[in-house]
């Protein structure tokens, strides 16, 4: 515990009006801009790495019932991620979704993969929240109420949230429980693995929160959410009623930007009493003996990253397959002409395509053991197996959009957890 401050009565007079202007930044360190709304289709992604490869005929394969993908240099998936359109600009007041979870569970947008989390225990001000935002590289950022209150006799961290928006930044597999998100709406509260797990919550049950002022609650779910200092979740009514500190914490995003240099920039801006946790996991790198012959598109993305890119994760190739094609289900044509499970522009397959895994012949951009190590050998012309800033750079050199490089980054990330 500790990372959260205990509020008093006193201090929640103060502060106990609504909190409903947490603070977003969007695209980019000034925070202008439009943030781009992902379909929920994308939910779908990590159940589909098994299927066994395609490897014969490519007319046997194209067309497989999906929907063109969009256009791009490596043209963006429309199976996997469905019409994107533009949300509202950053910075708008998000609505609350207390007593509505008809509009909780249907406002999931893009995921976004945090990097740190801040906590600042007496509040961020809007100074600090302006000056965040500004640092390079910082691409996203959200901020919520929290503190250290009591449920069921024992200190606990809490935050208090808005759904709406809250939901893009938690894990792929939590943003798609529609259960879970229509709980918190609905004024209940949700808890951390750990924490169902030590205080032995029970679903449907109700406990006593202890903030500023006690609430007798109903405890939700649980769910794994990858945040290690927060044990529960309320909604921002109740995290009003309880009396969190306002805006006390918050997620930030800056993918592609060295770890050591923001934490050290965000530090300054916090000052002393401010807290900082890493939360970027390290993507996994793979090693498989040479003349391995992959059997299913998990062992394809693991063999062509060790063997035409070595210090890539294989996690990058199976997100990019999994957006531009759901790994071979949509093998196009896109709008601009892109092909296969990789959507390569035919220009870029006659520059980069290559015959591996025993492949003879012409390399075939509908072949996943042709199309899968073409890709590896082109993202790391790009530099991506450096890591950090370049591969930040090979992917967004592979479709020419950030927002697609968070994509590819945050469905990395869960693939590296989910298959250890």
């Amino acid at each position: 515990m500790g990372w959260f401050k205990r509020r008093t009565q006193a201090e929640a007079a103060t502060a106990a009006r609504p909190g409903g202007d947490h603070a977003t930044v969007g695209s980019g360190a000034s925070g202008r801009g439009n943030r781009i709304v992902l379909a929920v289709a994308v939910v779908t992604t990590v159940a589909v790495l098994g299927f066994a490869l395609y490897a014969g005929h490519p007319a046997d394969a194209a067309r497989n019932g999906g929907k063109p993908a969009g256009a791009g240099q490596a043209a963006s998936g429309a199976a996997a991620s469905g019409a994107r359109a533009s949300s509202t600009s950053a910075g708008a007041a998000p609505v609350s979704l207390a007593g509505n979870p008809t509009k909780a569970a249907s406002a999931f947008r893009q995921i976004t993969l945090p990097d740190l989390l801040i906590v600042a225990p007496k509040g961020l001000s809007a100074h600090q929240i302006t000056s965040l935002g500004k640092i390079a590289g910082v691409r996203d950022m959200i901020t919520f109420d929290g503190a250290e209150i009591t449920a069921g006799g024992r200190s606990v961290n809490v935050i208090g949230v808005n759904p709406d928006t809250f939901r893009s930044w938690v894990p792929l597999r939590i943003a798609s429980d529609q259960a879970f998100w229509a709980a918190l709406a609905n004024g209940e509260f949700v808890a951390s693995a750990a924490a169902a797990k030590s205080l032995a919550l029970r679903e449907g049950a109700s406990y006593k929160l202890v903030g500023s002022s006690a609430m007798v609650l109903t405890y939700g779910m649980a769910a794994e959410l990858g945040l290690s200092s927060v044990d529960l979740l309320v909604n921002q009514a109740t995290s009003a009623r309880l009396g969190l500190v306002r805006q006390v914490a918050g997620l930030i995003s800056a993918p592609g930007v060295s770890m050591a240099s923001l934490t050290s920039k965000i530090s300054r801006i916090l000052g002393p009493s401010g807290r900082v946790e890493a939360l970027r996991g390290q993507l996994p790198v793979t090693t498989v003996p040479a003349g391995t012959v992959p059997a299913n598109y998990i062992d394809l993305f693991k063999a062509s990253a060790s063997q035409y890119c070595p210090g890539l994760s294989w996690t990058v190739l199976a997100a990019i397959g999994q957006i531009e094609s759901a790994d071979g289900a949509n093998m196009g044509p896109s709008s601009a002409g892109a092909l296969g499970p990789m959507q390569f522009l035919p220009s870029t397959w006659a520059q980069w395509g290559i015959d591996a895994f025993g492949q003879t012949g012409p390399p075939d951009v509908m072949n996943p053991y042709d199309a899968v190590p073409s890709a590896a050998r082109l993202l790391c012309a790009d530099g991506a197996a450096a890591g950090g800033r370049s591969l930040y750079n090979a992917i967004f050199d592979y479709n020419h959009a950030n927002w697609y490089v968070n994509e590819v980054l945050s469905l990395a990330a869960q693939y590296g957890a989910d298959y250890r």
